[in-house]
């Protein structure tokens, strides 16, 4: 026998060619949340990297309408730094005009900031979870179809009545073939999600800091 792809498939059962199926999705799927957060990080920074100036000029002008304005405008609209600043800048405004206190109003920003990073943060790690999973199970569904495929091959010689190792490799080369696509798709899953957690964590540093700064600046406005 040729161990063709197209006879290694006509000679799988169910079972294994359900695997594999499965497995091809999961592939599939792997590869759409790669792309759709890579052009999403893309924008994020692209965005916030725009952004951060003019919110600095702004704000040191003590223009904070126009920076809250600014902040939350639909071209800024995925920007990281943008939503945790305009959650800052709003709520310390909201503060100051019902005459809070300005270390409760300092407090009451900071919580609005943390809940701002908390929200960007899980918008950060929309699909990552799903990439951990495959990567971590992908292995596993395709060695279920292996242990399958591997019944297979000794019912047919069993059946058959024949023996030998050469009876029999064809039908475990046939179950092998779902543990090879399982690591094969688990690899650029665990890769992507490795990469993008990092990316994550990056951002949400970024938004600590700018969380950070905005607090400062507040406390130096009023000080000074």
């Amino acid at each position: 026998m040729q161990f063709t792809l197209t006879e290694l498939w006509a000679s799988m059962g169910l079972i294994a060619k359900g695997v594999f199926i499965t497995l091809v999705i999961l592939s599939i799927w792997t590869l759409a949340v790669g792309i759709e957060r890579f052009l999403y990080y893309s924008s994020v920074k692209k965005q916030s990297k725009k952004l951060a100036p003019k919110l600095t000029n702004l704000l040191k002008e003590g223009k904070l309408d126009e920076a809250i304005a600014l902040a939350t405008n639909r071209n800024f609209r995925k920007s990281h730094l943008g939503k945790v600043v305009a959650a800052a800048l709003q709520e310390y405004q909201h503060q100051a005009e019902l005459g809070v206190p300005l270390e409760k109003r300092l407090e009451s920003t900071q919580r609005a900031i943390e809940r701002a990073t908390v929200k960007v943060n899980k918008e950060l790690k929309r699909g990552l979870n799903a990439l951990a999973t495959i990567g971590s199970t992908a292995p596993f569904i395709g060695l279920f179809g292996t242990v399958f495929g591997i019944i297979n091959a000794f019912h047919s010689m069993a059946v058959t009545g024949a023996g030998g190792i050469g009876t029999v490799a064809a039908g475990i080369a046939e179950a092998l073939i779902t543990t090879g696509t399982g690591i094969f798709v688990a690899i650029p899953a665990v890769w992507f999600y490795n990469f993008y957690l990092a990316q994550v964590e990056i951002l949400t540093a970024e938004m600590s800091n700018a969380g950070s700064e905005i607090i400062d600046f507040f406390s130096k406005e009023i000080e000074g």
